[in-house]
């Protein structure tokens, strides 16, 4: 019963999506959970740092308004749909105020002007300007039964006052201020990475509409519709060049770093840059459904996705922050109770324990690793979908490879006909494209080619069956006909000795047969007709990249291909593939993924078909070769590699490997920091602004280290 409610209301709900100036931290996003979650109505509530976005599903009741206004009560500002984030000067202006007051007061200490007076109106300025950011924020956690690290701050601040240390308690402040301007600054760099990909592509195309060309707004103009992209303009929409030439920059798209000639019957990306000549561009996709758009999308679901490490630092944070506060109030009342210690010395100490509660450092890190290294790999190209991907693929040990599409360039072409008993070679042509036309597997697009380059028409086919992984059948004129692989004319009972000897010659020389014959029926043995040789050429980087493969920890790496063993043995020979195996079905293919994963642990899959998705969804990380490859196999894949080009393979996982080591060294380091000034606050060898100073560094230091990812690309 209560999983029907839940589907109900599952069904019935509605997403609101707010943009919000002001959240930077982990507890802002606690209060803007803590602010909605109670209202009526609302089912879940997803807050986004980097995006800067919060998500609230509801069943309708809540109104927008009343939402807008909860968010804003947690401290945030919900903005206007598209409008810039808010800039202000208060915010840097405050920290600076606080600042500046401070170094003042030290400076009228030191030359002792004044006696106490002005040093400590010069530090209560100080706390002052540099509380306005932090109080609210206390205040309203403590109206909701919350401790976080700005109530954490207010009582260590109070608390340095009330003993007498006004100085050590406006550096706070300021450090603390700081610290949290700090981390915006950072998490906006990270932020702008990421909205740097929504400039991609003009809000307009010219449209050619009733002989003339008119501009219209990009979202208006739909598939099948011509659109003029002019020198020097970007291309608003994905489509083929129907007219001109020219050179275009796809770098924003796929990363690459030369201009790409464009002809007619070549495709264009949204966002591409187009050069010296005019081209007029068939448009394929919708403006919502581009490659840019796809990009952007699958950006933005990543960043939903937390990574393992995210979520354990997150609980981690949960269960440490109180742990300390208790530690603090102990530290506080039980030296002085019952072993009779002073009691100024012990609240101190107890004051520099709550600062260092503060887990920003922590927390920050994990995040803008993930997104630093998500926008770096999304700008060369290569969409990598969550977090918990992007950490799965430093833990790659072996990789399974499609050989069509993949390591060759998809592109096959009949390159020898060959007669077999006495049937006429257009006859044989005639029956294979008869049938394959139905068949969209490659092999079979090249026959259908190679009949219309000859210039042969083709005949209606009745009664055709696809049958996976070995070809097809069907009937032509009454007459039941086969065309397909190796496999397939054993199963009917007709390849012998001397077609056996045949197919192997064709096969060790690394191209595919497609055999043409009769199918065996009633009183008839069958018989073959003739052999079309069809061969594909392998990429160019093919070689490299399975060298660098190896040589960022891959230690095996094995072909896994529907073609005969032969033709894919000597493929993989040429690539430098470890292994190959041939005449796979698609579970066959899963089977062998599985039996990589239990032998080596982490294992990756690049594929480009349909039947390349289920060994995609079994491996660990699957690639999708975005460009040529299949809807079902980009949106099964983890990776999408939208230039086609393998050489990022090796990038992908070197940027897994390396954001993976960024984030345990932040974590570390956050810790060891915590862990050195927990043990000094305890023997009293620390103070309240140095234990705040090493905080703001820490948190300074980690996500300066996170945003390094940024630049992996240029490496």
């Amino acid at each position: 019963m209560m999983k029907s409610e839940n589907l109900t209301s599952a069904h019935k709900a509605k997403d609101d999506v707010f943009f919000v100036d002001g959240m930077d931290c982990s507890e802002e996003v606690a209060a803007i959970e803590r602010m909605l979650k109670p209202i009526s109505g609302v089912f879940a509530v997803r807050a986004e740092i980097v995006p800067a976005k919060v998500v609230v599903s509801h069943d309708g009741q809540p109104t927008r308004a009343e939402l807008t206004a909860a968010i804003n009560e947690a401290g945030v500002t919900v903005r206007a749909t598209g409008e810039e984030a808010n800039r202000q000067w208060v915010r840097p202006g405050l920290v600076s105020a606080s600042g500046l007051a401070t170094g003042i007061g030290l400076l009228l200490q030191w030359i002792v002007l004044g006696g106490e007076l002005l040093p400590d109106a010069a530090f209560l300025v100080a706390v002052l300007t540099g509380g306005t950011l932090v109080l609210p924020k206390a205040l309203r956690s403590l109206r909701n039964f919350s401790l976080d690290i700005n109530v954490l701050m207010v009582v260590a601040v109070t608390g340095a006052i009330a003993i007498g240390e006004i100085a050590e308690g406006a550096a706070v402040v300021f450090l603390f201020s700081l610290s949290e301007l700090l981390e915006s600054w950072s998490v906006g760099r990270a932020r702008r990475a990421i909205q740097a990909l929504l400039a991609l592509t003009p809000d307009t195309a010219f449209v050619r509409r009733e002989s003339s060309w008119v501009e219209v707004a990009a979202e208006e103009v739909r598939p099948g519709e011509t659109i003029l992209v002019k020198p020097g303009q970007k291309s608003a929409l994905d489509g083929e060049v129907i007219s001109g030439q020219s050179a275009m920059d796809q770098s924003p798209i796929t990363g690459e770093s030369i201009p790409v000639e464009k002809a007619v019957g070549d495709t264009v990306f949204a966002g591409a840059i187009n050069g010296e000549g005019a081209l007029d561009v068939r448009v394929t996709k919708a403006a919502g459904d581009t490659t840019v758009a796809r990009i952007i999308k699958m950006v933005e679901e990543a960043q939903q996705q937390r990574a393992p490490a995210q979520r354990f630092v997150d609980t981690f944070a949960k269960i440490y922050t109180p742990a300390i506060m208790v530690l603090a109030i102990l530290l506080a009342i039980v030296p002085p109770l019952f072993l009779g210690q002073p009691w100024d010395v012990w609240i101190y100490r107890a004051l520099v324990m709550l600062v260092i509660a503060c887990p920003c450092a922590l927390v920050i890190s994990t995040p803008v690793s993930v997104v630093s290294g998500l926008a770096a790999m999304a700008r060369a190209g290569v969409l990598i979908k969550g977090g918990a991907c992007l950490e799965a693929l430093a833990s790659l040990r072996a990789l399974a490879v499609d050989k069509t599409g993949t390591i060759t360039e998809g592109k096959p072409r009949v390159q020898e006909a060959i007669p077999w008993n006495d049937t006429s070679l257009v006859e044989i042509i005639r029956i294979a494209a008869t049938l394959d036309v139905h068949s969209c597997h490659p092999l079979a697009q090249a026959v259908v080619a190679y009949a219309s380059e000859q210039g042969i028409a083709l005949d209606t086919a009745t009664d055709f069956q696809s049958i996976t992984g070995r070809g097809a059948k069907g009937s032509i004129g009454g007459h039941s006909y086969f065309v397909g692989n190796h496999r397939l004319a054993h199963e009917l009972g007709v390849c012998k000795p001397e077609l056996e000897t045949k197919l192997t010659e064709i096969e060790a020389s690394a191209r595919s047969v497609v055999i043409v014959g009769h199918q065996p029926h009633g009183d008839c043995a069958g018989e073959v007709l003739g052999i079309l040789a069809v061969g594909d050429s392998i990429r160019s980087e093919a070689r490299e990249a399975i060298e660098r493969i190896h040589a960022v920890g891959i230690c095996k790496i094995v072909m896994l291909s529907g073609d005969n063993t032969r033709t894919a043995q000597a493929i993989a020979k040429q690539a430098g593939i470890d292994e190959a195996y041939g005449y796979l079905l698609p579970d066959q293919k899963i089977e062998k993924v599985r039996e990589l994963a239990r032998e080596h642990g982490g294992v990756g899959m690049i594929g480009d078909g349909v039947n390349d998705a289920p060994a995609l969804a079994a491996a660990t990380v699957g690639f999708a070769m975005g460009a040529g490859g299949t809807d079902t196999a980009i949106e099964t894949a983890d990776v999408a590699l939208i230039k086609d080009d393998l050489l990022m393979v090796p990038k992908a996982v070197r940027t897994g490997r390396r954001t993976v080591g960024v984030i345990r060294f932040n974590i570390i380091f956050a810790l060891s920091v915590k862990a050195v000034f927990l043990v000094l606050a305890l023997l009293g060898d620390t103070s309240l602004w140095l234990a705040v100073l090493a905080d703001t560094g820490a948190t300074f230091l980690v996500v300066a280290n996170a945003l390094r990812l940024l630049r992996l690309t240029n490496q």
